[in-house]
């Protein structure tokens, strides 16, 4: 007997092909009715048997274009109304929009083929694509997702790519970015003055040719400009790094294939599949001691890693296929500036840093990085959450039914929707030190309540009163509610790792401002999901300076000499050598004497940097975390001892390491080697991480913070809490580092407004 079926899906199913697998799928049962996009999902409604449409929905779960995924997918059976044959119908209208968009997703293997096959009309054309393919979050103007509510708008179809637009067994069925030469976007090469060099058929073939002589060439890539440079020539990455006002902070290197990336580096099986994968994000690796294919040692001076990626756009692949060499593919920004995503806006702020101008006629909607990863124990784990990743949400258990707005943390800024079950971050910001990054993430909050047209009612942001978040005007006049940065820290690894029950939080990093009023960052909490309490923490030392002191790391050093020796600290540099001769000594002395312009905190990642000062491996961080990566970059394999330390029991347990800085301390004066201190300091901390879960007595056991970046400290607290029985959470989709604040923030907000609520009806 026929009846209908009306099928709602919820999750990311715009941007996949879906509707065109729908309406394929149909067709091969032959069922009557309709798919079309809604402000939700898809909906489906189909004609024919029971027994046929029940097949029809085991097919869609299973056969679902591979890049989509299904979060819900509700059935209803109505009375038949007798469809006549299958149709993809225009996207409905509506207001409740919490369609997911997609990211935006690498050149398959199907447009590569015809990409470099001479005899398709579409060879070379460096903006081919089909439905499982493309850009997607950076065309995206609204939703639904389809070509008028995209930047492809600009862009009449032909007749030949409509033809295959209205085909439904076409692989280009209902592609929103299809185009060819003939009716698409189109690519030219500039130069400073923004005067055209060369054309479409010429610009990429000169583009390789100023490469090769050392130029560096500002490429408008999908989601914005990347700083081009041989990678392979030490006088185009030194001039590079000169330009851009970037001494030290490894770049980003693209090489041509798989091959290319293992003659350059040590890769396993899941690394590979990574570098492979559709995200084709940045991916860490260990560099070759003997590599076959030479970069320049400027590209990651003093750093074991390489942080490699494959070509992922057409245009990347002609460039790599031409080249065949090594690039340097790194943010076209000035230091700590956002992506310029706009011909002119590159001209005026990339003109003193590049030589040429690569770029094209397709709007980019919003600025979208690439993404970085490493591998941790066979899982991913997200250092920078951007392209491919971005902005898929992260779902709760629940859904309390409130919209809750995230602004995130200072550094390393993304911002979070919550509505309904699920929270939207959104692509990685940046540093909030400067007003361009600011307006990115006002315009980054526009562009999240405005797609999902959701007007928050409540605004969550740090408890740092000298944060942007505090002080910027979003949505005047809705509810603002504080969470500590190392609340939502560890809210974030909690969540992800979708816990319940009570756990350890152990969260470190370089800053966080305390409910005390002084800087966190070596804490460690018992958490249920709902309640924070302070269970222990590092002892807290008094550096001069203030935000001086996060790049100065003496001043970190002095600090923690300081809060050991007081008065006689003078005394004891005298034979450290890194102190000698340096003219600031008296004056951050007196400073700390007098507690004038200093601030007290229990940060490890700042005992990191003092205690990379003190041994000699690093003397100042350019960057973020600069310090600290010398000293795990230097620790030896095999050493196995610890330093001592004690353990305090006050209102909560404090950590005391004089003991261990005073053993160095001694170690210096002995020569002991370098590598050795290293390997000595992290085996501490990771026996003080097994030593408070062994006190506390929690099984499980949650790892977040800037500190976790550090894979000497992160594998070995992993390996030491499983083999004593504790079961360790560390991060995977979300970063660890301050990326992650702003789903922490909105997760735990989540859970806090919809215990109140439950509280009332319990009234």
């Amino acid at each position: 007997m026929k009846t209908r079926i009306r099928i709602s899906i919820r999750g990311a199913v715009q941007g996949f092909g879906f509707r065109p697998f729908i309406f394929r799928l149909a067709i091969e049962q032959r069922l009557n009715g309709f798919v079309r996009n809604t402000g939700s999902g898809v909906l489906i409604e189909a004609e024919g048997e029971k027994e046929i449409l029940e097949n029809f929905i085991l097919k869609i779960k299973k056969g679902k274009p591979v890049h989509s995924s299904i979060h819900s997918m509700e059935c209803i059976y109505l009375d038949p109304v007798n469809f006549s044959g299958f149709e993809i119908k225009e996207s409905s209208k509506e207001e409740g929009k919490k369609a997911f968009i997609s990211p935006d997703i690498a050149v398959c293997d199907d447009c590569l083929k015809e990409l470099f096959d001479p005899g398709n009309r579409r060879y070379l054309y460096p903006f081919i694509n089909c439905t499982n393919c493309g850009p997607r979050y950076t065309i995206i103007e609204s939703i639904p997702y389809d070509r008028p509510n995209t930047s492809m708008k600009d862009f009449r179809m032909c007749s030949r790519c409509k033809e295959e637009y209205d085909e439904p067994f076409n692989r280009r069925f209902h592609a929103q970015p299809i185009a060819c030469p003939d009716c698409g976007p189109a690519i030219a090469l500039w130069n400073r003055r923004g005067s055209v060099i060369s054309g479409y058929s010429t610009a990429l073939p000169d583009m390789v040719r100023l490469l090769k002589q050392g130029k560096i060439i500002a490429l408008k890539g999908l989601g914005g400009f990347q700083l081009i440079a041989d990678a392979c020539s030490d006088k185009a990455v030194k001039l590079l790094r000169d330009r851009k006002n970037r001494e030290e902070k490894p770049f980003a290197v693209m090489v041509q294939d798989i091959e290319s990336a293992e003659r350059i580096c040590v890769t396993d099986a899941l690394e590979r599949q990574l570098l492979l994968s559709p995200e084709s994000p940045v991916v860490l690796l260990e560099k070759k001691s003997n590599p076959e294919i030479m970069l320049s040692e400027f590209v990651a001076p003093g750093n074991p890693y390489f942080g490699i990626m494959l070509p992922y756009t057409p245009l990347h692949h002609i460039l790599m296929k031409s080249i065949r060499t090594p690039v340097i593919a790194t943010s076209g920004n000035i230091s700590e500036e956002p992506m310029c995503i706009d011909e002119q806006e590159a001209l005026d702020r990339l003109g003193g840093i590049a030589d040429y101008f690569l770029v094209h006629n397709r709007k980019i909607v919003r600025p979208v990085d690439d993404s970085v990863v490493r591998m941790v124990q066979g899982r991913e784990m997200l250092i920078r959450r951007a392209r491919g990743y971005a902005p898929l949400p992260m779902h709760l258990e629940a859904d309390d039914g409130n919209i809750i707005l995230a602004l995130g943390a200072q550094l390393k800024n993304t911002v979070a929707l919550k509505t309904g079950g699920d929270v939207f971050i959104s692509q990685h910001i940046g540093d909030l030190g400067n007003i361009e990054t600011e307006e990115l993430l006002k315009k980054t909050i526009e562009d999240l309540s405005t797609i999902y047209k959701s007007t928050p009612a409540t605004i969550v942001q740090d408890l740092h009163p000298g944060y942007t978040g505090s002080r910027i005007s979003v949505h005047p006049g809705n509810a603002r509610i504080e969470v500590q940065h190392h609340h939502a820290h560890a809210a974030s690894c909690y969540y992800e790792n979708q816990l319940s029950g009570s756990c350890l939080a152990v969260c470190w990093d370089g800053t966080g401002y305390g409910t005390d009023g002084s800087i966190w960052g070596g804490e460690f909490f018992k958490f249920d999901g709902e309640k924070f309490q302070h269970a222990a923490q590092l002892k807290q030392f008094t550096i001069p300076g203030n935000d001086n002191a996060v790049k100065d790391i003496k001043r970190s050093a002095l600090g923690v000499l300081y809060n050991i020796y007081g008065e006689n600290t003078l005394r004891i540099i005298k034979n450290i050598s890194p102190f000698s001769g340096d003219p600031d000594i008296p004056l951050l002395l007196q400073m700390l004497e007098k507690k004038i312009n200093s601030f007290s905190t229990s940060s490890a990642g700042r005992l990191f940097d003092a205690v990379s000062f003190l041994a000699g491996t690093g003397r100042y961080s350019r960057y973020e975390g600069e310090a600290a990566m010398e000293l795990e970059f230097t620790a030896a394999e095999n050493i196995t001892d610890i330093y001592p330390f004690d353990i305090e029991k006050e209102n909560l347990l404090i950590i005391n390491w004089h003991p261990m800085i005073e053993k160095i301390i001694r170690e210096i004066r002995e020569k002991v080697d370098k590598p050795v201190i290293a390997a000595r300091f992290h085996n501490t901390l990771i026996r003080i991480i097994l030593t408070i879960a062994l006190m506390l007595n929690e099984k499980k056991v949650v790892l977040s913070g800037g500190c976790f970046q550090n894979m000497y400290l992160l594998n070995g607290v992993i390996d030491k809490l499983r083999s004593n029985n504790f079961i360790p959470f560390w991060h995977q989709r979300i970063p660890t580092n301050d990326g992650g604040i702003s789903f922490g923030q909105a997760a735990y907000t989540s859970k806090l407004l919809s215990k109140k609520e439950e509280d009332k009806e319990c009234v």
